[in-house]
């Protein structure tokens, strides 16, 4: 009797497989992931090469006028300077605060649960627009209300002061609020890696005889120095591109920054004085480069790793009667941070104007009825932004899933390739995207300036970014091998994207549509350039109104603004526990 023995397949065998011959072939679902990864990278690279080329190509030959404008404006290093100031040291306190918050939450026992996980990320609730009228009416060194009740309080003790003792319009003002809102980006890329980090390398170097500075200094700042320059990175980016904060702090103070300076030559010159606008934003893209280097060296220098496999172990810091002190200094820095503005706004919107006084017994919704439904204006502007979120946020999330999927499906150097450019968006100021579109497409053969389409092409190439590593996190949880099963059980791409991808990615899709909703809502940097008077969006109303001095009006708007993208949050959070705990209960 004779055995023939079988062969294992070789790895060339599936190769012979003819239904995964025809995976090779381009399908339907291919072809168009391709198609709306070409038109999200055309939004984005188009408009910047646009940008380029225009600050050296005038009147169909080759010109350095722009260049030589730019150089030749009078108060040119001061400007920089000023805008040098603000995002630099903002963003060392920013990396300071935000490092420390990690720190406390991640590697102490003062974490409060899910509370820890989700304060940081509180700034993000209320717009940048919206925070900074809020402090403006909490400490206007006249009428802030802050500053009132602190006089009235030293009036107690014999102190007589006619106003502060704080004054928001000044640097330590528009450097706080700048923090504010970058200490987030920071603590993300901080606390994800101290998660990651092996605190064995720390005791390892505690029991050779260091000391527990020295132990910071030579193995924890060097591990976490790749995520630290992430966030400052991170910090740059959103400062040199920051218009609102800066126009309703800084202006007042008569601080001058770049991005102000840029919307002001574009949107309240006549003409437009485009080649100065294309020159400063040339600046902006130089020190966008700089920070870029900055980084490289960071991450060239790093001698960790901060990521050690599975058996990584993870050291809490018991901090003994100093526990509620670091969770106090937390609560703090939240309610300081956020909840204060919040208040402010809903005050001074309740008691109907602007004043300390507040007349506790008669607050009422007038303001926000004027706000609302007495002024058509405002009302295109509610009606236009809440469009342009919810259809933006859909556009974006769906096109980013798509594409998401394309290139988890084939990790090749061009998917790669096809990734970074779809990213692009993030590391290129908000303000010079919005210029490169509105030079592009503003004019002829467009005529495109102040449309609906055009605010929401801009919006698009600039929250891009958010969109992709939200659909990219979507993509991850649902792993390969529910894919490959349904392939080989005959399903083609578009069957397996409804079936397998788009229930089980939803969760994350909701969260980063969420996420594209209130960034496009409460935008005001691309919205200053884009808009035009006959379609008026919120961000850009907000501004009207306080240049306006209608304050309650002011703090009516930003109220609601805070309450639209709250109510969005929480519904999403609701959303993400419904779907987890359905999710949940399918598996077992």
């Amino acid at each position: 009797m004779t055995t023939t023995d079988t062969l294992p397949p070789t790895d060339n065998a599936p190769a012979q497989n003819p239904r995964l011959r025809k995976l090779k072939t381009p399908t339907s679902f291919n072809l168009v992931a391709l198609l709306i990864a070409t038109a999200l990278i055309v939004i984005v690279c188009v408009p910047l090469m646009n940008v380029v080329v225009d600050m050296f190509w005038q009147n169909g030959a080759l010109s350095f006028g722009a260049i030589r404008r730019t150089l030749a404006i009078p108060d040119l290093g001061k400007l920089i300077l000023n805008t040098v100031v603000v995002v630099v040291a903002s963003s060392l306190m920013a990396v300071i605060i935000g490092t420390l918050i990690a720190w406390a939450n991640e590697r102490t026992d003062a974490r409060m649960g899910i509370l820890n996980d989700v304060l940081p990320y509180l700034p993000f609730l209320l717009p940048p627009i919206a925070g900074a009228v809020g402090w403006t009416m909490l400490l206007s060194p006249k009428a802030g209300l802050i500053n009132a009740w602190l006089r009235d309080g030293l009036e107690l003790v014999g102190i007589h002061l006619d106003s502060g003792p704080f004054d928001i319009n000044t640097w330590y003002g528009l450097i706080m609020v700048y923090t504010i809102y970058a200490v987030p980006y920071v603590y993300m890329n901080v606390s994800a890696a101290m998660t990651t980090f092996d605190s064995s390398l720390e005791e390892a170097s505690r029991l050779s005889g260091a000391s527990y500075l020295t132990t910071l200094r030579r193995v924890t700042i060097p591990a976490l120095a790749p995520s630290i320059g992430a966030g400052f990175l991170l910090c740059t980016w959103f400062g040199f591109g920051m218009f609102s904060i800066a126009a309703i702090i800084g202006t007042p103070a008569h601080i001058d920054v770049i991005a102000v300076r840029i919307v002001q030559l574009l949107t309240f010159s006549y003409p437009p004085e485009e080649d100065l606008a294309l020159g400063l934003s040339a600046i902006v893209m130089v020190f966008v480069g700089i920070s870029y280097f900055v980084q490289y060296r960071i991450l060239k220098t790093s001698r960790f790793s901060s990521m050690s496999g599975k058996s990584s172990t993870h050291k809490i810091t018991r901090l003994g009667r100093w526990r509620p002190v670091v969770r106090g200094v937390v609560l703090l820095y939240v309610t300081l941070s956020t909840v204060l503005p919040m208040a402010g706004l809903f005050l001074v919107a309740l008691n109907g104007y602007w004043t300390p006084k507040i007349k506790w017994d008669s607050l009422g919704f007038e303001a926000f009825h004027t706000a609302l439904f007495a002024d058509p204006k405002t009302q295109q502007a509610f009606t236009n932004s809440l469009g342009l979120g919810l259809v933006g946020g859909l556009i974006g999330i769906s096109a980013a899933a798509i594409v998401s999927i394309y290139i988890a499906q084939r990790r090749t150097r061009s998917t790669q390739i096809l990734d970074a450019a779809i990213k692009l968006p993030s590391s290129i100021s908000h303000m010079v995207i919005a210029v490169g579109i509105l030079l592009l497409l503003g004019g002829p053969p467009f005529h495109l300036g102040g449309t609906w389409l055009i605010l929401l092409l801009g919006y698009l190439a600039i929250y891009l970014p958010q969109a992709s590593i939200a659909s990219d996190a979507a993509v991850a949880v649902v792993g390969r091998e529910l894919a490959e099963a349904s392939r080989v059980s005959g399903g083609r791409d578009w069957k397996t994207f409804l079936r397998i991808y788009a229930p089980l990615m939803l969760p994350g899709l909701v969260g980063g549509w969420a996420l594209l909703f209130i960034r496009i809502v409460g935008d005001l940097t691309a919205s200053a350039i884009l808009s035009g008077t006959n379609n008026v969006v919120l961000g850009f109303r907000i501004l009207e109104v306080f240049n306006g001095g209608s304050y309650a009006t002011l703090a009516a708007l930003s109220a609601v603004l805070v309450l639209v993208t709250g109510t969005v949050l929480l519904l999403v959070i609701w959303t993400s526990k419904r779907f987890g705990v359905a999710k949940s209960r399918s598996t077992h």
